[in-house]
């Protein structure tokens, strides 16, 4: 009792000790809200000052989200900890707010959510943010912290979404929520897509007509359950009246019972028709969206009825007349389907993560979730969208075995969520340049579209372009993107340039930069000994030794929960291998050197995925300078561990081209008709023999031609792939287990919907 005592009073020090009231909750929310649209504009002194003028939850939680970007863009020690901090306030505000609103009766009582949903949503997402902020600290007790922080986001957002599900049954099976029109049928001729009665971003409530009337609307079928609907917080707030101490570490409930997965969800950004390419549009400009249609009218989706129906609801449906609930669904959407999202693509090397947080992840249900918040014209909203984004261009980029798209729906429609829907991202995209048109973040998003779409150039210079972005984060990434696709090109002197670029940018891992820098100066190096030119190779191996050297003494500097990251351990191995074998052979260090290193790092990052056939054939060209005695004097040297290096890389190559059964007999000869027990040890790569079992099964899964064999296909992929994933410990297994992860997943999802 008095340590609960002991903690109101604390958190009292942090918020506000007015009664809270509907009206002032509502000018609170649009006050804050208004302020983060500097957010996604780039723009976080404005909106750190504007949020500065408020101490409400919601004010504090907009500072939390500034803080906590600038965090997570450029992992700076310093701006970790001031994130943290900041983000403990806003939970401490938030905790407070919350419980005195399920108390007090003049707060505001929504039609569909408990008293307090919304500081609930704030708490949440403080915690969710908290929790990577956690995760990126170098201290082990932090990162550890940061997973039980996901874990109380979890409990909170369920009960929230509990609370949408019971509202959806209490409602007469035969009766309709009514929809006054489409989140996008409202663009019109001007593109305008926000009405004079609006709160600012489009939450479609008439905020000056609910402050007016001085109390929140009422629902005459709601106000008799709102004691039993407070009660579904009890549970899922205890665990926040408690400190952050490691005694209210328990072991975790087990696994919640979830709503179904929605079969018809109506998603947000449906494109009538496909853009002819973006690099094509006026997209690429930042000034320019603001005034203009888009290019692709968005085409309006009437909901459905389903147990999950509110799911589907539009902002200006009536059920979101108040800004309040508009914004507890948004959040809730965005925060929880992030969660699941996450949680389902956990490698098995931190499977064990999962046990602390007790809970499981759900992919499709979270990017529908994604999704659903991307009609709210917030910063949900444009969270929800930069998240897809990301996804999308980011980790389905990287992945080999992913799901088919639904094939008997348009790309651009609702329904299509699985594999990569082109046209709707590409509608989200124009959507949120419309939206915050000065932003960086978006162009840097479409980059990695173009990217996707084989043409590197185009993405190189869109990066190239002359504006720039007033947050150093987003330069930083937007330099380490140029520096990616640099290197799928081959264009070697810029891929170094760009890579020591992003060491002046941010301290994230300088090792990684210098070694993918110095590997671009061994392939100019190759290149001018293999064409005579002495002079030129002498200055590109000296440029080469000394990148790669200071590989060394940047390596260890960043950890990741109290350990190295895995790349700085791999390129240290890389170093000492070469070296060792420089002293045994007694040549220089640059002619020790194996495998080409640059064409590695290619496959690390599935590069090949993004190459044109002349860009591949220029990777096997690079490879084949270690197999030739004519310009590889010490090839004959080269033992197993090399030879499956090569084996692994040119079969990823072929894959690429559609050559799978060259591959397949390729990996089974080099790789896997070999003891693992040769691959370890006296700084051999000893990823190589489960990358080759994980890629015989990518070769399988994209070898389906739909006939009856590709059952047996399918069935022997999943054996492979198992292989890989149960594989010992070995170098950058998290970084393959992300793969092997998504692989199984879908190669599941096949093989249920195929009756297998």
């Amino acid at each position: 009792m008095l340590r609960g005592w002991v903690k109101d009073k604390r958190a009292a020090l942090h918020g506000s000790t007015h009664s809270l009231n509907s009206a002032a909750e509502l000018q609170e929310l649009e006050a804050a809200l208004k302020a983060v649209t500097h957010i996604m504009n780039d723009d976080l002194e404005t909106a750190e000052a504007k949020l500065s003028e408020g101490n409400s939850s919601f004010h504090k939680l907009g500072k939390g989200v500034v803080a906590f970007l600038r965090a997570a863009l450029g992992f700076e020690p310093e701006i970790i900890r001031e994130a943290s901090e900041i983000l403990a306030d806003a939970e401490s505000t938030a905790s407070s707010d919350l419980r005195r609103a399920q108390k007090d009766p003049q707060a505001f009582h929504s039609s569909i959510y408990a008293p307090g949903s919304e500081y609930s949503l704030c708490l949440s997402q403080s915690h969710l943010m908290a929790a990577v902020v956690g995760i990126l600290n170098e201290n082990l007790m932090e990162g550890i912290r940061g997973f039980y922080k996901l874990r109380k986001a979890y409990i909170n957002l369920d009960a929230i979404l509990e609370a949408e599900r019971k509202y959806v049954q209490s409602k007469d099976s035969t009766s309709s929520f009514t929809t006054q029109k489409n989140s996008f049928d409202s663009l019109g001729t001007n593109g305008s897509m926000q009405s004079v009665n609006q709160m600012p971003e489009g939450f479609g409530g008439q905020i000056s007509e609910i402050i007016e009337t001085n109390h929140a609307p009422t629902f005459p079928d709601i106000q008799d359950n709102n004691a039993k609907k407070a009660a579904t917080w009890d549970a899922a707030n205890e665990i926040d009246s408690e400190d952050d101490d490691f005694d209210e570490f328990a072991d975790a409930e087990e696994t919640l019972e979830q709503p179904p997965i929605p079969t018809d969800y109506t998603g947000h950004v449906d494109v009538a028709g496909a853009t002819e390419g973006l690099a094509n549009t006026s997209i690429a400009s930042p000034k320019t969206p603001s005034h203009r249609e888009p290019s692709a009218p968005f085409s309006p989706v009437s909901p459905t009825k389903s147990t999950y129906l509110l799911l589907e609801q539009d902002p200006e449906s009536d059920i979101f007349s108040n800004p309040l609930d508009a914004f507890i669904h948004s959040g809730a959407n965005l925060c929880f389907g992030l969660l699941l999202v996450l949680l389902s693509m956990i490698p098995p090397a931190f499977s064990k993560l999962l046990f602390i947080i007790g809970f499981k992840g759900d992919k499709p249900r979270g990017i529908r979730m994604l999704w659903q918040a991307t009609k709210f014209y917030n910063i949900n909203g444009a969270m929800a969208g930069l998240i897809l984004l990301g996804y999308y261009n980011g980790l389905v980029g990287f992945c080999d075995i992913l799901p088919d798209s639904n094939v008997s729906v348009n790309d651009s429609a609702a329904e299509n969520i699985e594999g990569y829907p082109s046209q709707r991202l590409e509608g989200l995209l124009h959507e949120m340049r419309r939206r915050y048109p000065q932003s960086r973040l978006w162009l840097l998003e479409e980059a990695r579209m173009i990217a996707s779409k084989k043409r590197l150039d185009a993405a190189i210079d869109l990066l190239s372009g002359v504006d720039r972005s007033p947050l150093k984060q987003i330069e930083a990434l937007s330099m380490f993107e140029k520096s990616l696709n640099a290197m799928y090109s081959h264009r070697y002197d810029l891929c170094s340039q760009s890579f020591r670029n992003c060491c002046d940018l941010n301290n994230w891992s300088h090792a990684l930069y210098y070694y993918i820098a110095g590997s671009a100066h061994v392939e100019l190096y190759r290149r001018a000994k293999a064409s005579n030119d002495t002079s030129s190779a002498a200055e590109q191996a000296s440029c080469a030794t000394e990148l790669l050297y200071k590989v060394r003494e940047n390596a260890g500097k960043k950890k990741f929960m109290a350990r190295q990251l895995p790349f700085d351990i791999f390129v240290v191995r890389k170093l000492n291998k070469w070296e060792a074998r420089a002293k045994e052979w007694n040549i220089s260090f640059i002619d020790a050197i194996g495998i080409s290193p640059f064409e590695e790092m290619v496959y690390f990052w599935n590069g090949h995925k993004r190459m044109d056939d002349s860009q591949l054939q220029v990777s096997l060209a690079a490879l084949a300078w270690s197999e030739d005695p004519t310009l590889n004097l010490h090839s004959h040297h080269e033992g197993l561990d090399e030879h499956a290096i090569l084996a692994v890389l040119r079969a990823a190559i072929f894959r690429a081209q559609g050559n799978h059964e060259a591959a397949r007999e390729l990996l089974k000869k080099e790789v896997i008709s070999h003891d693992k027990a040769l691959f370890k040890n006296n700084f051999k790569d000893d990823w190589t023999c489960p990358t080759a079992h994980y890629e015989i099964g990518a070769n399988l899964w994209m070898e389906r031609d739909g006939s009856e064999r590709d059952r047996e296909r399918v069935k022997e992929a999943e054996e492979w792939v198992q292989k890989a994933g149960s594989w010992e410990k070995y170098e950058l297994d998290a970084r393959i287990g992300l793969k092997i992860t998504t692989g199984m997943e879908t190669l599941k999802g096949w093989k249920k919907e195929n009756g297998i």
